[in-house]
């Protein structure tokens, strides 16, 4: 068995990570997907410009049934609040958050998306933000404090279930009772569509080459991951024809 298929060995955690950086160091932003490193060579006026173009073309338009409904949605409510961005690619999601008025604390495993997310941020002059690098599961432990939201947008599905329990339970202790965990995933739904491959095939289906994994989920199984925490569902869906699903759920356990 592959290391990175094989989720209990002790010694695959550094495999999963390096693995994972190879994929995610080009980072989707609406139809596109665009290596950071490339964005860095930018100069700071073409970065503000293509992020924000970026932005638009993911959350408005056609695209606002994918991204912009849940800005929408969301901005108000958490203002004031403590966020972490667990996966925050470009931070099209934190980044606004931010400037509705979040505390947002940005996590990925590329280093140099983390560099484009905080450039942007200097450019847009946006306010209480942080960053941290998720060098491996123990880097979890170095997380200052508590949240009072944790915001996982697609970001463990890439990992085999029992690997995403274990960061998951690592991630729950930064959320206290009345916290909320957001998470989409992609649904049984759109797996049986799409011929119910094994997910180390599905993970190139959903997400393109060198996607290693991708996993669904429901309500059910995102519950098992994350016991013995218990939530209460506020909003649990499917959307965009099946292609998504949306799990926010608030901490009583």
């Amino acid at each position: 068995m592959n290391s990175f298929l094989n989720p209990r060995s002790a010694n695959n955690h550094e495999l999963v990570f390096a693995t994972l950086r190879d994929k995610w160091s080009e980072v989707p932003a609406g139809q596109r997907r665009i290596r950071s490193e490339d964005l860095l060579k930018l100069n700071d006026d073409a970065l503000r410009s293509l992020w924000c173009q970026l932005r638009k073309e993911a959350s408005e338009g056609e695209a606002f049934s994918v991204r912009g409904w849940y800005h929408t949605l969301y901005r108000d409510v958490f203002r004031g609040k403590r966020l972490l961005d667990v996966g925050c690619g470009l931070g099209l999601d934190g980044i606004t958050f931010a400037q509705n008025g979040s505390n947002v604390n940005f996590l990925d495993i590329v280093s140099m998306n983390l560099k484009v997310v905080e450039k942007v941020c200097r450019l847009l002059d946006v306010p209480n933000v942080a960053f941290a690098m998720l060098e491996s599961l123990d880097s979890l432990s170095l997380l200052s404090g508590n949240y009072d939201v944790i915001w996982c947008q697609g970001s463990l599905i890439n990992v085999p279930f029992e690997f995403a329990v274990q960061e998951s339970r690592l991630l729950l202790q930064h959320l206290p009772m009345g916290g909320r965990w957001i998470e989409l995933t992609y649904p049984k739904e759109r797996w049986e569509r799409e011929g119910r491959l094994p997910f180390e095939q599905w993970g190139v289906r959903t997400d393109g080459p060198k996607t290693p994994w991708v996993e669904w989920y429901d309500l059910e199984k995102l519950m098992r991951r994350l016991a013995p925490a218990k939530f209460d569902v506020v909003l649990h869906f499917n959307f965009h024809d099946d292609d998504f699903n949306w799990f926010d759920l608030v901490r009583r356990a």
